[in-house]
């Protein structure tokens, strides 16, 4: 399936089939057992991503790849980056701006579209959490390919591991009930991205996190 195609059944899943599901579950709203681990899962991850940034990014110009409810875009304007803030739902980006504390407007730029858009501009760093996890390994390379062109430090994204475990579960649809369910994620191997990007930039393993139903691995791209 094309890039394009992708981010069109990904667009539909976000912006019209899930919408309120994500909003709770990146709130805190009670939730199943089943959610609430992957709400566990998403906190860990965002936070091993964050470690991998300066504590100070007073100056830093940081893209938010994928922003959804925007936890990941208020943690890095409270660090006092300039932060711009990307779905490719509208709905979830409005969302993220409501939700936006009070004192950090002036830090961030909230927009919708394709993250990959070359008129978002130039960065210092991209954080693209669980948004390239439904794509293809041609795809993931462009992709990190053609933000690398525009990224001055790092791209710090996320890859649904190759585990038995995880496409198991993901394949049984133990993750959502089937009204809500997402697209299919793709199994990726931190070795196999790293091979294939080979002259284009470096990859390096910041780890998995685990938690029930969530299963996922941060990686760096530098270019």
């Amino acid at each position: 399936m094309s890039y394009d195609s992708t981010l069109n059944r990904v667009e539909t899943y976000f912006d019209k089939t899930a919408t309120r599901t994500w909003e709770r579950l990146t709130s805190d709203a009670p939730v199943s057992r089943i959610r609430e681990t992957v709400r566990r899962g998403r906190d860990g991850m965002r936070a091993r991503m964050l470690a991998q940034l300066p504590t100070d990014l007073r100056g830093a110009r940081v893209l938010d790849a994928g922003c959804g409810a925007g936890q990941m875009t208020a943690e890095l304007a409270a660090r006092g980056a300039d932060v711009l803030a990307v779905d490719i739902s509208p709905a979830l980006v409005e969302i993220a701006r409501k939700r936006l504390p009070d004192d950090l407007p002036g830090r961030v730029t909230f927009a919708s579209g394709d993250m990959l858009s070359d008129e978002l501009g130039h960065f210092d760093h991209v954080m693209a959490m669980d948004s390239l996890i439904y794509y293809g390994d041609e795809d993931i390379r462009n992709a990190l390919i053609k933000l690398g062109h525009r990224t001055s430090c790092s791209i710090v994204f996320t890859v649904a591991p190759r585990t038995t475990l995880l496409m198991g579960m993901w394949y049984a649809g133990k993750l959502f009930p089937r009204s809500d369910r997402s697209p299919v994620m793709i199994p990726h191997s931190p070795a196999s991205l790293a091979h294939g990007l080979r002259g284009s930039g470096r990859i390096r393993d910041h780890g998995r996190v685990t938690s029930g139903f969530y299963i996922s691995q941060a990686l760096e791209f530098t270019s």
